[in-house]
């Protein structure tokens, strides 16, 4: 017959192992659903937002390019539409190709921005404010795009910039997000990549501006 006082210690210790057990089992559970099966990201991964995301951001940058640089005689200009163009589409190509390394839809379940909640952005809800669109910082509006197409001479540049400008704040403060939430090696140094390139070309078109008599629009950072 088992002795009840010697016996505790053993149920005692079985129970903590027990616990133990199902601990390191949630554990592994959620770093699944964090990491994937192979250790790539999954769809609500940061990593799989950020591409997403950039992506889209970063065709409405070549977009606003195109359509100034064939509206422009500035040479100067002309060089940074171009330099946009073919910077953003080929990071642009890089996220898809992520994506499908790891194996993920181009379009993903989350809504736009979610995986940056509580990073400087809501994330998933309408961003506020002149010129937001679908909830990505510094996007242009639709009636912000079309005033650059009609746009002519000065005035089209001078749009330009400042459209620019905010989209570039936008692309920063979204690289700047992914930098605090993930570690992963082509992600993280390409987040840093438009961190330093994006803003050279914040105070190289704010500069341009002043050329022309402008300031920049309300800054999205402050």
């Amino acid at each position: 017959m088992e002795n009840p006082v010697e016996d505790y210690p053993r149920k005692s210790w079985r129970r903590t192992a027990l616990g133990v057990l199902l601990g390191c089992l949630v554990a592994a559970v959620v770093l699944l659903f964090v990491l994937g099966r192979d250790g790539e990201p999954t769809d609500a991964s940061a990593e799989a937002g950020f591409a997403r995301d950039m992506a889209v951001h970063h065709s409405q940058a070549v977009q606003m390019s195109f359509i100034t640089r064939d509206g422009s005689a500035d040479d100067k200009l002309r060089v940074l539409t171009y330099d946009i163009i073919i910077t953003q589409t080929a990071q642009r190509g890089m996220f898809m190709g992520w994506l499908q390394q790891w194996e993920l839809n181009q379009a993903g379940g989350q809504p736009p921005m979610a995986w940056m909640a509580g990073h400087g952005h809501g994330g998933g809800t309408p961003a506020t404010g002149a010129g937001t669109s679908a909830a990505m910082p510094g996007m242009a509006s639709e009636d912000e795009l079309e005033r650059l197409r009609q746009a002519t001479g000065k005035d089209k540049e001078v749009l330009f910039l400042q459209l620019m400008i905010r989209h570039h704040e936008g692309g920063v403060q979204m690289a700047e997000a992914l930098l605090n939430l993930s570690e992963r090696d082509e992600v993280v140094t390409m987040a840093r990549h438009i961190v330093n390139t994006q803003s050279g070309e914040i105070k190289l078109m704010t500069d341009m501006l002043r050329q022309r008599g402008a300031q920049p629009l309300p800054s999205i950072l402050e």
